[in-house]
């Protein structure tokens, strides 16, 4: 049996830090960033611990595929992509 991946993306307190990241195991990985697992990353060196965007893929390359697509792309792109994800939890809340 295959596992699939999500793609996240995390911000710090005052959502001016923007982290991209892949895992197969979201809420394990959500927890290595509040706790400063890997305390030299950019992620714990920009506090990067607020989940603002995440993604299924059925696998996990697939999910490595988006994150680089992701990643490669500009800081006005993530922010569209955040925006448009929020707004689709808003209308099943």
């Amino acid at each position: 049996m295959q596992r699939g991946g999500l793609v996240y993306i995390l911000t710090n307190k005052s959502n001016k830090v923007l982290y991209v990241g892949v895992t197969s195991d979201i809420a394990y990985r959500i927890w290595q960033h509040k706790n400063h697992i890997y305390p030299n990353s950019f992620a714990a060196k920009y506090n990067c611990e607020k989940l603002v965007y995440y993604c299924f893929y059925p696998t996990i390359e697939e999910a490595i595929f988006e994150e680089k697509r992701i990643k490669s792309g500009s800081r006005l792109a993530k922010i569209t992509l955040i925006k448009r994800y929020q707004s689709a939890l808003e209308r099943f809340v």
